[in-house]
């Protein structure tokens, strides 16, 4: 089944008001989340467009109908390849973030580690989750994820922490379900989903039992509250308003006070010796996610620098055009990684098709420090007219328009009312609320640099380089390059679904 934006609203609005947002308690059709639910409504429009089918929409390995791609289960290359190239033009046409990839990425990690529980220990939680997602593909349903907990005192494990609601724990176990209490923060989009995957955010140790728990609850469940950051461009929807302020984003602390789970949709209870994985499985999916996410951000970055370059008159500057080119290297390099980390991966048992992990740390790693060196770029060409610019009212009043409409033309090429646009699109991508998010998502978004560092040095053969060292040194006779000539790429060795439903090898 495939929703329509209309349906989408139409059942979210019914759902139970549990937001909280700056101490006032509100439905989902509040003005201040539209923003978010307009980019939810793009993620549903473009899956009924039939120039993104194979790109938007999938075929469920449930179902077997087609159905959302943020809801599809990857089975091969192929697969990763369009979620990747979805998000990088969805995140074009929303001037950013496009929220459902952690939904996916958290599917995705479900799925894998559910069905290696179950091989470990005997467990049922791999039938258990594919009888669920059974039900969200046909019905279409909006997922989002809930990692992050909110951690306490960071140098105690979770057992350990005085405040035991720092990180999500299970408080009792029922024959029919369990109980569970616990702090989840910086979510994104929850605010606007149909469902929440919660799931452990680390390591584990036995002690820690009780908070190795993966489980999904409706958003609106009962014993969850959304205490909630909306982040938008204007206080106000303006007419003439540009397509990129009609987005924004929405950030929860989630709060689960008791809150029980039946059977039917708990995916791991106890089983600490998991934890690790499944909070790595989410993570280097959500990397990959990224080497989709931040080519669009970089887009749009290096097309707003491009048209302020144009406004003033230097686009053809030779230390212009280097500056730009920057723009191209990150992106494509980021991208670059994404397909390599979708060609170089790996098919598990789950029958889920995963990214190499060391592709999507490393394209991940790479965008999130240079996230503040893009906006730097767009402001060294810009100028500071994005936070010295008079109200767009005073461009308007009879007593200044007639000064600012010679002010604000520098290319006289570009009409005051062009340049004026462009002035105010540098400005909210340069020195709003939104741009403020979109620095820090770009560095914290899947987890901080160290994070990345941590995942390569976990996977990364720094052993193999030091041998090949030894032999060029000629410490060792020979160096065995059998290993490396034995990685293939997948993408290669296996039938894949093209768009329009044909086989290639």
């Amino acid at each position: 089944m495939l929703r329509t934006k209309e349906q989408y609203r139409e059942g979210l609005f019914k759902m139970k008001p549990n937001i909280y947002i700056g101490g006032e308690k509100v439905g989902r059709d509040d003005h201040r989340l539209i923003p978010g639910i307009n980019v939810m409504d793009t993620t549903f429009e473009i899956a009924l467009d039939p120039r993104w089918k194979g790109v938007a929409t999938a075929t469920s390995s449930i179902t077997g109908e087609e159905i959302n791609r943020w809801a599809h289960l990857p089975q091969n290359p192929y697969d990763l390849l369009q979620k990747q190239k979805l998000i990088r033009l969805s995140a074009r046409r929303v001037g950013g973030c496009i929220h459902r990839c952690m939904g996916h990425d958290a599917i995705s990690a479900l799925a894998i580690c559910t069905k290696e529980i179950d091989e470990a220990k005997g467990t049922d939680y791999h039938q258990r989750f594919i009888n669920y997602m059974r039900g969200y593909h046909q019905k279409d349903i909006n997922g989002c994820c809930a990692q992050t907990d909110s951690k306490g005192d960071r140098l105690k494990r979770p057992s350990e922490q005085p405040n035991p609601d720092a990180y999500v724990h299970v408080v009792e176990k029922r024959k029919d379900g369990i109980v569970v209490s616990g702090v989840k923060m910086s979510i994104t989009q929850v605010a606007y989903a149909d469902e929440m995957f919660v799931l452990p955010t680390r390591a584990l140790m036995e002690d820690d039992s009780a908070f190795a728990v993966a489980f999904a609850v409706p958003a609106d469940c009962e014993g969850v509250h959304l205490i909630t950051r909306p982040v938008w461009h204007r206080e106000k929807d303006e007419p003439d308003a540009s397509p990129f302020c009609r987005y924004g984003v929405s950030d929860s602390v989630v709060v689960f006070d008791n809150v029980f789970v039946p059977n039917e949709r708990v995916f791991m209870c106890g089983e600490w010796d998991f934890g690790r994985r499944i909070a790595l499985l989410f993570a280097d999916s959500h990397r990959h996610s990224y080497s989709g996410c931040k080519p669009g951000v970089s887009d749009i970055l290096c097309g707003t620098t491009a048209l302020a370059a144009e406004a003033n008159n230097i686009q053809k500057v030779g230390h212009v055009r280097e500056k730009l080119s920057e723009f191209a290297g990150a992106a494509e390099l980021a991208f670059a990684a994404g397909v390599a980390a979708a060609v170089y991966g790996e098919k598990t048992s789950s029958g889920v098709f995963f990214p190499n992990k060391i592709f999507a740390n490393v394209g991940r790693r790479m965008t999130g420090e240079l996230i503040y060196h893009e906006y730097n770029i767009l402001t060294e060409i810009a100028g500071g007219i994005a936070v010295t610019l008079p109200f767009e009212d005073d461009f308007h009043a009879p007593d200044t328009k007639k000064y600012l409409d010679k002010f604000i033309v520098r290319n006289p090429k570009l009409p005051p009312d062009v340049s004026l646009k462009i002035w105010k699109f540098v400005e909210n991508i340069g020195a709003s609320p939104m741009s403020a998010w979109y620095e820090i998502a770009g560095v914290h978004g899947g987890g901080s640099p160290i994070m990345e560092t941590i995942a390569l040095n976990l996977d990364y053969n720094y052993d193999r380089k030091k041998k090949l060292a030894r032999y060029l040194a000629g410490i060792d006779p020979e160096f065995d390059d059998s290993a490396d000539l034995a990685l293939e790429p997948t993408f290669g060795m296996s039938l894949v679904e093209d768009p329009k439903g044909q086989q290639k090898k």
